[in-house]
């Protein structure tokens, strides 16, 4: 019965949260009558004030628990919003799912009901789950992961070379890198020819010793030309 009531209404999540400790049953009684949301994918930069003014745009609000980093208590990246009606928290899922927030687009979902303690993340560094394994770089949610942030600084402290990540690289001359490689590693003259942009190279200095005599041999020749 209770999969099929989730089949008629899609936001209802097939999802349990581990910390509950009743049967499957009443969980999902839970999530058909609660009046809390879980607010999810939000920057660690989105203040309370933020949420307020969205969220009670669909109804008077009773309470936000923003989610704490379990050692440094610094917000981690998602909240808990209490309405104070069902139908103001169907709303909320309804309309507000999806928002862009700080450059994120935020996940709404019900809850089955906040209990204290679960404001502070779950993983095994102190914040999210999903943040300890990410090995994308994400600037609204502390960089990289945890887990690849602390391999990277072992790897610092035994003395491991580490590549650079995000360095901004010299921009190439146009032909691209490949070109800029090869016209450093090509002959000097060649060099000089691409420099002047294909201009006749500048005249040598003058000599400071007078030309020697041609050979009267080529002088002739050059006599008989001329006639």
């Amino acid at each position: 019965m209770a999969r099929l009531l989730k089949k008629m209404d899609a936001k209802i999540s097939e999802y349990k949260d581990k910390k509950f400790e009743g049967s499957q049953e009443e969980f999902d009684e839970c999530l058909r009558t609660s009046t809390t949301v879980y607010v999810g994918n939000l920057s660690f930069f989105t203040t309370e004030e933020q949420l307020y003014e969205i969220f009670s745009k669909c109804g008077d609000i009773k309470r936000i628990v923003m989610g704490l980093h379990k050692e440094n208590k610094t917000p981690c990246g998602f909240c808990f919003v209490v309405f104070y009606t069902r139908e103001d928290t169907e709303d909320c899922v309804k309309y507000i799912n999806g928002t862009t927030l700080d450059d994120r687009a935020i996940r709404v979902d019900f809850d089955w009901g906040f209990q204290e303690g679960r404001q502070y993340g779950r993983g095994m560094s102190g914040g999210q789950v999903r943040d300890e394994y990410r090995t994308e770089y994400d600037s609204g949610r502390g960089g990289f992961g945890q887990l690849l942030k602390d391999g990277v600084q072992a790897q610092q402290q035994m003395g491991v070379p580490v590549p650079q990540q995000g360095r901004i690289r010299d921009p190439a001359p146009r032909g691209g890198r490949d070109f800029k490689e090869r016209f450093e590693r090509g002959p000097p003259a060649k060099r000089q020819r691409m420099e002047w942009g294909h201009q006749p190279p500048p005249p040598p200095p003058p000599r400071d010793s007078p030309p020697r005599d041609r050979n009267p041999r080529f002088r002739d020749e050059d006599s008989d030309r001329e006639d």
